[in-house]
């Protein structure tokens, strides 16, 4: 749970502080763009290329070097001097990140399964709660003067007195590493439930990612709201997931994964719909609000199911679900944007309906062929 929390935390701190980096290296869009998109391609490299490396060192060390990395290039980003050295703090930042998180994930999976009862959604909940106190926090300091690389700074330590901390009480290695001969494991480029899992995971953060960026200026430009009463766009929906993953856990073991995630999907599309179809400031934070319950528990079953795909190493399994689902992330936003830029905003955010009814259709097929 500390180690969620202060992924989440060390996310959001670092979110609070884009209009700040915007400003000192005085980017344009542009520019600003590709500072964004080589952080997540720093984790989608992680992804891609650590799992070996995790499954082979276990996931305490794992989670102490991710997140070792993540809090010093945190703490070094509004320190670097250029823009082009600002660039490699971020890929490193990204890669950090998505070391321990991969890691902290397969750790989590193992617990799951030696308690016998779902704990992953509460587990992602600490990182929605990281992400809301870190925001949180991170703007007070700041409306009270504290300086911006002073709070990435102090941030970051926090991170790693946490860390320090936790890391001893981890697993060294999860079960699913000992359960196996390493000849005798296949390869996850090989597994078609692997790239099945990863497609769905694509599509709900292409939904999941747009609803991040977007929110608040459909709030804005098509609701028309005051810009105070926008931000209550996204804070609806950022909060509706964080109360779905704490109560996730339950729903999960009372009616399992397959229904979890039809109902979820089913109510992520008619919340997006209802949205668009009466666009008036109650109806959109309604709206908003069941998105963020219906994408709240999609990545943690998502990953689990990964975690426990046969002769895959939990390790492998997750960094190959979530390299793919990391692309959503990333292009999401900007599909939606030129959808937008071709039409208007209300026909770009109709994918996001689209893509919740698509994981509804095709979701629970590929949980029913894992059996979970």
């Amino acid at each position: 749970m500390a180690l969620f929390f202060i992924a989440g935390m060390a996310y959001a701190s670092w979110g609070v502080h884009v209009p700040t980096v915007r400003d000192k290296f005085r980017l344009d869009p542009a520019a600003l763009s590709v500072a964004l998109f080589i952080l997540t391609a720093g984790s989608i490299a992680a992804t891609l290329t650590n799992a070996k490396w995790i499954a082979r060192v276990g996931t305490r060390r794992a989670c102490l070097v991710g997140g070792l990395v993540m809090s010093a290039s945190m703490a070094l980003i509004l320190v670097a001097p250029t823009y082009w050295l600002l660039l490699p703090v971020l890929a490193a930042f990204g890669a950090g990140m998505a070391t321990m998180d991969v890691a902290m994930n397969a750790e989590a999976s193992a617990v799951e399964q030696a308690l016998g009862r779902p704990i992953m959604s509460s587990l992602h909940g600490m990182f929605s709660l990281g992400g809301m106190i870190g925001a949180g926090a991170g703007g007070v300091a700041l409306a009270h003067g504290m300086a911006s690389v002073a709070h990435l700074l102090l941030a970051a330590l926090v991170c790693v007195l946490v860390l320090v901390l936790a890391c001893p009480a981890v697993l060294p290695h999860v079960p699913h590493a000992e359960s196996h001969h390493e000849s005798g494991r296949s390869s996850r480029w090989r597994s078609p439930v692997l790239w099945a899992l990863g497609a769905v995971a694509l599509i709900a953060l292409i939904a999941e990612g747009a609803m991040y960026d977007w929110a608040a200026v459909y709030m804005r430009d098509v609701v028309r709201s005051t810009p105070a009463f926008a931000s209550a766009g996204y804070a609806a929906f950022t909060g509706a997931m964080a109360v779905g993953r704490f109560a996730g856990d339950a729903v999960r073991a009372r009616f399992g994964a397959v229904q979890l995630v039809l109902a979820s999907a089913a109510l992520a599309c008619a919340g997006m719909v209802g949205a668009l179809v009466l666009p008036f400031s109650v109806t959109a934070l309604i709206g908003f609000a069941m998105m963020g319950i219906g994408l709240a528990n999609m990545m943690p079953v998502l990953f689990a199911a990964a975690m426990r795909v046969k002769d895959i190493h939990a390790a492998e399994g997750l960094a190959h679900v979530a390299s793919i689902a990391y692309v959503g992330l990333l292009f999401g936003p900007v599909l939606i944007g030129g959808v937008a830029q071709a039409t208007n905003l209300s026909i770009g955010l109709s994918v996001v309906a689209l893509c919740a009814a698509l994981v509804a259709v095709i979701g629970p097929r590929v949980l029913k062929r894992l059996g979970v």
